[in-house]
């Protein structure tokens, strides 16, 4: 076990400042004075915390990935799994050497509970963006068949989306800004057309949505 993985092993039942402490001074983690982090394993290479933004219990962050970027108030709840091949001590992707292994929340944007996310490819949740629900699933590789290797590709929902319960976004594939991505939808392709509703096994275009909606003018990503 290297260094870094001790340490973020053995602090995770510290008191919230001394854990901070810890990530801050030893790791060179970037955890600002607001942000918190409960009792969850959190290992990146590189973690990035703005204010008030939120890490819940439970939550396992795998070490080997590049970075975990959470911007102002973003938040990852209780009880998800989130892994990523790293890019170096590994027999995979070495044919795509810009690939990064990375989870980026923006600002006000959210992951509940109990999903799982795959960043051997860059995830990107846009602003005041929620995978809501539970078990969703987002997966950034696969295996090339025609080249028989395996394949990373970056997945990325855009602003103020909505991300049902029980949802598969493969590599690949985009959300586009102020859409709803239907419970139990596969998302498999990038779409470009904003304010819809994508649903069905594979995600399509169903239905127009209004671009009044008022969750479109949240100034906070909580919704009560």
């Amino acid at each position: 076990m290297n260094f870094r993985f001790v340490v973020s092993l053995l602090v995770v039942f510290l008191p919230w400042p001394l854990r901070r402490f810890a990530l801050v001074s030893v790791l060179g983690f970037k955890v600002h004075r607001t942000a918190r982090i409960g009792f969850s394993w959190v290992g990146p290479m590189r973690l990035e915390m703005g204010p008030r933004s939120r890490i819940g219990h439970l939550t396992c962050i795998k070490p080997g990935m590049d970075l975990l970027r959470l911007e102002e108030g973003a938040t990852i709840g209780n009880l998800n799994w989130v892994s990523g091949e790293p890019m170096s001590g590994t027999t995979h992707y070495t044919h795509q050497e810009t690939r990064r292994s990375e989870l980026i929340v923006r600002e006000q944007g959210a992951i509940t509970n109990r999903h799982l996310i795959d960043c051997s490819a860059t995830v990107s949740i846009g602003k005041f963006s929620v995978i809501a629900g539970s078990h969703t699933m987002i997966l950034t590789h696969g295996v090339d068949l025609e080249n028989n290797r395996q394949q990373a590709k970056p997945v990325s929902v855009g602003e103020y989306c909505f991300v049902g319960a029980g949802c598969v976004l493969l590599a690949g594939s985009r959300l586009p800004d102020c859409s709803v991505l239907g419970a139990c939808a596969l998302l498999n392709k990038q779409y470009a057309q904003p304010n819809y509703l994508y649903a069905g096994n594979p995600a399509r275009p169903v239905k127009a949505l209004s671009p009044d909606r008022k969750y479109l003018k949240r100034v906070i990503g909580y919704v009560d």
